[in-house]
């Protein structure tokens, strides 16, 4: 049984790959499992994970770490004093690897890797995505400004006057941007509703050090939440993870579909951070085409929106070094691995998606 069983999982390795090809090669391979197989696998994992009041994902993170120096530690000992015999413990020790590859690979390859090669939201929700003009761009850009004075005066301020949340506690933000996006379902239906609400890492302040905002855990089918960031970002982050847990992976739709989910709330707390997180995307890519028009666009923000801007500036700049630099690397570098060719830069694009849903709502 236990030959059996390796020779099972060193087959996981060419089967993911397979399931890989063909998602990249097969034309409606990818939407195909993306609409039928991954619902129902995901949502009934989730429902497991989501019974835990903490991250199951952050925890195996945690127990990962000691567990690879424990076996290596041990592996290293065995090949010393294991005169004699090392060959064989070093064909045992890349075996049990190639194991722990092909599961993982495997998994990683049924739970998130074939989405990357599903169907744009674009192309599933009939968004016209087209080359858009600077004038477009900057009418855009004053509807945003528009969106975030507004909703700026319906928050509550911290005693330095910067936006604090309403809620009581992580918990219940996270199940109020749950509830919002189970309301999209209705008008996208490949948003599928039944999935539970987003977690907060315990350990946020070192997600910041790696310049990391929040996580999709694919074996746990988790959605994790830097909560130490400032608080106007945090619920437009959890929409964002929640993309990603519907089976969205692609970084600029999952960036538009966590503003589109907070914009769509009662709560004026997640449409501050839907209109933050647009009129940041927005205003950016309109500053490298026309510096001038972005400043226009600033001069007229409030002082709330700005004292804001100003603290997330100064809290990021806390963590600039070395170690956000690698984190930025290695992202960029998984990116591009999952066919997202601009890598980082693919947030970037979460623009076009603006301005198409801006195109769609004036045609109404």
């Amino acid at each position: 049984m236990k030959k059996i069983l390796t020779i099972v999982m060193l087959c996981l390795i060419p089967l993911g790959a397979l399931l890989l090809l063909l998602a990249q090669n097969v034309p409606g391979f990818a939407e195909g499992y993306a609409a039928a197989v991954y619902p129902v696998w995901s949502r009934g994992v989730n429902f497991v994970t989501s019974l835990l009041p903490f991250s199951l994902a952050e925890f195996l993170v945690y127990l990962a770490v000691p567990a690879a120096l424990f076996f290596l530690i041990r592996f290293a000992a065995r090949m010393i004093g294991g005169k004699g015999r090392r060959g064989k413990l070093l064909k045992r020790f890349s075996v049990n690897v190639g194991c722990l590859l092909g599961v993982l690979l495997f998994f990683f390859t049924v739970n998130c890797g074939i989405n990357y090669h599903r169907d744009t939201f674009a192309q599933a929700s009939g968004l016209p995505v087209e080359p858009s003009s600077e004038e477009e761009l900057i009418s855009l850009c004053q509807t945003l400004l528009e969106d975030v004075n507004r909703e700026r005066r319906l928050v509550r301020e911290d005693e330095n006057g910067v936006m604090k949340l309403s809620f009581e506690s992580d918990r219940e933000l996270a199940e109020t941007v749950r509830q919002a996006y189970d309301g999209l379902e209705s008008q996208y239906p490949t948003l599928r509703s039944g999935y539970g609400p987003p977690k907060a890492v315990l350990a946020s302040r070192g997600m910041s050090y790696l310049d990391i905002t929040g996580v999709f855990f694919a074996y746990t089918f988790e959605a994790n939440v830097n909560v130490d960031v400032p608080d106007y970002s945090i619920p437009a982050t959890m929409g964002h993870e929640l993309s990603h847990l519907r089976g969205y992976m692609r970084e600029d739709e999952a960036n538009f579909l966590g503003y589109l989910c907070c914009r769509e709330s009662s709560h004026p707390d997640l449409r501050y951070s839907a209109a933050m997180l647009a009129f940041t995307h927005a205003t950016n890519q309109l500053y490298r085409q026309d510096p001038e028009a972005a400043q226009e666009i600033f001069d007229g923000m409030e002082e709330g929106v700005r004292r804001d801007r100003a603290y997330n500036s100064a809290y990021w700049e806390r963590f600039e070094g070395r170690l956000s630099e690698v984190s930025r690397t290695v992202n960029n570098t998984y990116l591009q691995a999952n066919s997202q060719e601009d890598g980082v830069q693919s947030y970037g694009r979460m623009v076009d998606l603006l301005l198409a849903d801006q195109r769609q709502k004036s045609s109404k």
